[in-house]
This record gives C-alpha cells, structure tokens and sequence, in this order.
C-alpha cells in the first residue's frame, strides 16, 4: 500500500509540480524526507522571499508553483507576498507543516492552531485534512482550485505525522486528473457584445492584467485596431498587456476617481478586459463615469465583477473572448489615433541621475524581450513613459502595492524564462524587504540583474505625503545603506554608477554576463 507521501509526490509529478520554493522548519522534513531526483528545491532564507520568488515563477509559466512554509511562523512571514499573489491572480499551492495531530490540541509549540483560518482572505481556498487519508485530496484538490479561473493562491496545512500513514482506497485515480474551464461566452452574447462595439461613436479599451497573464496581447492589439479604440493600461497594472509603442497606447490609467471619469470623457463605450473596475488608489472623489458613457467589463474573476461600482460585467475565459471578438468585429472607418509622442531625452547635467536618464540608457540597452520587474513606485509613470515595452510578459509589479515583491519575483521569472534578460528596478527602500533573495540568486546562479534607484528615501510616501497635505512626518528617509556590500556578502557581483557612463559601463558588463549582478545608482528624488 502508498504511504501518503508517495501518493503526494505521485500527485505533484504527473501535475507538473516539480519545483519547490520553500524555507522548512522541523514541521516540513518529513514532507521533504527522500526528495525524489526528478524534482528541485529552491531555498530562500525568508518566507516572504520564497513567496515572491514563486510568485515571479508561477506567474511567468503560468502553472501552478509549490510553496513549502513551516507553520504558523512561516505563514506569518509571507502573509505581506501572499497578498501580492492574490491581487495578481498567481497560483501558488502553499503548504506549510502541521505539529503532530494529538499535539495540536494542546497547542504544543510549532502548532498551527486554527491553519485553515490564519492565511484568510489572502487566498481562494484554505484546509487542514481530517484525517491523513485525506492528505491526497486536498492536495488535489488544492492544485486545481489554484489552476482555475480566477487563478490564485491556496493554503494547505499538514500535520507531520500524516505522511508516514497508508493512503486511503482509489488513491490513485488523483495523480492524473485534469479540471478544466471552458469559458467563452454564447453565439447570442457575442453577437451583443460585437453590436454594440461596432455600433459605438467613440469606444475605448481599458486592458488589464490578466489579458497578459492569458497570452492574449495580440488578441487586444487586433481589436483595438479594427475599432481604431485608445487604449489604456488599468490603473496600477502589475503587467503590460498592450505594446508601450503602438499607436493606440495611452498609458497607465491614474488610480483616481475624477482622474479616469475626465479621461473617459466623450467615450460612449468602454471595454475593460481583464482587469478590477477600477483599482483606485488615492481618494479622489467625483463621478465613477462621465454621462453617457457606458462600461462593460470582461474578467475571469467573479469577485471582481461583482463587486465593481458601475458598468456590466462579463464573467469568461479573457483569451478565447479576446480572439473572438477580434475575428468578428468589422474593420472601422475611423482613422487609428494619433501615435503619443515619446518624450524627448533626457538631458546629462552633473550630479546624481534622473530617473529618466537612467530609463534612456536602459531602454537604449536592454534587449527588445527584456522583462522589467518594477518597485521602483515613486518612478512608476516614468518607466511606462520611457521603456518600450512590446513582448508579451514583459512587466511585473506588485499587484497589492506591498513592497518586498520585485526582487524576490525577479529571480523566479528569470529562473521561468532562462532565455530572456530579466531586470529588476527597484527602490532602496523597497528592496530591503526581499534583499534575502540576492543569496538564492547567487546560490543557484540565476542571471537576474537587479538596479537600485537609490535616492535615500521612500520616494512614494513622500509624494503622497504632499496628496494628503500632512508636513513633519518622521521614517521617510533610508540613509546609510550600501547594496553593493549587502550584494557581495549575499555572493553577488556588485557595482555602483553615479553618471551615464559609469550606468553604461555596469549595464554593458550585466548584460554580458551569465552570473546575478546588482547595479547600485544614484538618483535623484
């Protein structure tokens, strides 16, 4: 008979879960006892790094990614990562260990007390198994809860001593199963929906995330250019689903109320696919919608349709509606918009760089499939304003706004896609909170290149400190910090430019390397 481990192991193989992020505590080690040869551990020293980094990964492959965290203290710990990976819609299977079933009770150290509980509501499903029997199908079950529509994180807790146990009868029907979701809307939905995009005076595209997380870019190019529609990223966009360079871009919508209803001013439809309707950020009260203008919103996520303020919502699979819609809606008269001008260079002057010089050099030397990973927030509008952004998965952010998110994610999407150049642009303040994820970088040799903005303060807080009006406001400045040491002593290369030749230099040198390496630049606030 199976013991519960090689049932789960049987499991994860045949359900392509064959890498693991974790940081395990003595709860976890008989989970991980025999560790087959076929499947890979990737060590980070902090849970909130090791979520990050499965993040990053899980959202590049598109497949689920494991996630092993000890208990109660490990869970903690990635709580801030777990909400990233929720607002992304990233699945993860995270399990962390149990304390033995009869020591749970009296809450022994290492228990977990309550687990399904303690993840909520960062996560589509959370379960401790009854009995060790159940250990299998939970896990399955987990597994395809994470993979579906909207796809997101799930929380299993097992206690330790379940693995050793025989599985349960009809085990083995588990390890092969497939759930899959067939969403595209009826003929009769369609043709609505087709209707009412042709028949529109003045439409626009709003494109979130989750149309880049369904491979289906092309699909809203092609609409977007049979309808001569602008189009614009949703606000806070955690990916670009739209090339930065073609003529119908926009830009980044602003998170405010009043900001989006004026730009939407003299649209009589808009379509936002694939994306929250909408994610506000500062209160910026005024009307959700300029008069006459009507919304329709096509997700995969019935949360977010349902708790949107205005509009219709279309509950379906983004890529197949996408081409559908693209393949029947007829070509407009209306000429395409007028291309955005990209703006002019920035000037060299003496002293620390401007962010927009350090995008110039950037966007002039990064390969055209480089990926950016960005928690540089208080740059955020100027890196969308300055990176050709055209390949599809070419932009990550953090999609919750916590910090701790680029740097970690930055080494599991390079260790996703080896074969494109993954580059982090990270704040110094933001970096500090998965800094940790610099030792798995140089451990595994993943080539990830990490640039720092380093301008000494939380760049952010100080802009929405003048949003709010609030004036003497202490913790708002980083001083003293020196990544190029902290780099070297977690095993990577390291070095530091204060001028456009020096960036180019360390730039030219990154690239042409095949190790991690983190470039330290001074900017200006």
């Amino acid at each position: 008979m199976k013991t519960v481990h090689q049932a789960c192991y049987e499991i994860l193989r045949e359900q392509g879960l064959t890498t693991f992020f974790g940081n395990p505590g003595s709860n976890e080690l008989p989970f991980l006892q025999d560790f087959p040869t076929d499947f890979r551990y990737i060590l980070g020293l902090h849970e909130g790094a090791v979520v990050g980094m499965a993040d990053g990964y899980a959202q590049a492959t598109g497949k689920p990614a494991l996630v092993n965290l000890h208990s109660a203290a490990g869970t903690g710990n990635a709580m801030g990562a777990l909400a990233n990976a929720w607002n992304s819609h990233t699945p993860l299977v995270v399990t962390a260990g149990q304390q033995v079933r009869t020591m749970v009770g009296v809450e022994a150290l290492l228990a977990n007390v309550d687990a399904p509980s303690l993840p909520r509501p960062l996560v589509k499903w959370s379960c401790e198994p009854a009995c060790a029997q159940e250990v299998p199908l939970a896990l399955s079950r987990a597994i395809h809860t994470s993979a579906t529509p909207a796809k997101g994180p799930v929380y299993l807790s097992v206690p330790y001593d379940d693995w050793k146990q025989e599985a349960g009868p009809g085990v083995e029907h588990l390890a092969g199963r497939r759930v899959e979701l067939a969403g595209l809307p009826s003929d009769e939905t369609l043709a609505s929906l087709v209707s009412t995009l042709e028949q529109a005076k003045n439409p626009a595209m709003i494109v979130g995330p989750d149309v880049d997380a369904a491979d289906a870019n092309s699909f809203a190019v092609t609409l977007a250019e049979k309808l001569s529609m602008p189009v614009w990223m949703a606000p806070s966009a955690p990916r670009c689903s739209f090339p930065t360079t073609h003529a119908c871009f926009r830009g980044l919508l602003p998170a405010g109320i009043a900001s989006i209803s004026r730009l939407l001013e003299g649209h009589d439809v808009v379509l936002v696919v694939g994306a929250p309707v909408f994610r506000y950020h500062q209160y910026e009260p005024g009307e959700y919608l300029p008069k006459g203008t009507r919304l329709i919103a096509i997700t995969c996520d019935i949360n977010e349709a349902t708790r949107a303020p205005m509009g219709d919502a279309l509950i379906a699979d983004i890529a197949q509606t996408l081409r559908a819609l693209a393949g029947r809606v007829s070509q407009s008269a209306r000429p395409l918009p007028a291309a955005m001008r990209r703006p002019e260079p920035a000037r060299e002057e003496s002293g620390p760089l401007t962010p927009e010089r350090v995008f110039d050099i950037l966007d002039d030397m990064a390969p055209r499939d480089a990926i950016y990973v960005n928690e540089s927030t208080s740059t955020t509008g100027t890196l969308w304003q300055r990176l050709r952004m055209t390949e599809q998965g070419s932009y990550y952010f953090a999609a919750a706004g916590g910090l701790g998110f680029a740097l970690p994610a930055a080494v599991g999407i390079q260790l996703a896609k080896p074969e494109r150049r993954v580059i982090g642009v990270i704040g110094d303040g933001s970096a500090n909170y998965g800094i940790q994820a610099l030792w798995t970088a140089a451990q595994y040799n993943i080539p990830a290149i990490f640039i720092i903005m380093k301008n000494g303060t939380y760049g952010a807080l100080r802009w929405f400190a003048g949003v709010l009006q609030v004036e003497n406001v202490p913790g708002l400045d980083v001083p003293g910090l020196d990544f190029c040491a902290l780099a070297r002593g977690y095993g990577v290369d390291a070095l530091r430019a204060d001028s456009s030749e020096s960036l180019t230099r360390a730039l030219r040198q990154a690239l042409a390397s095949n190790k991690p390496m983190l470039i330290e630049v001074e900017t200006r606030t």
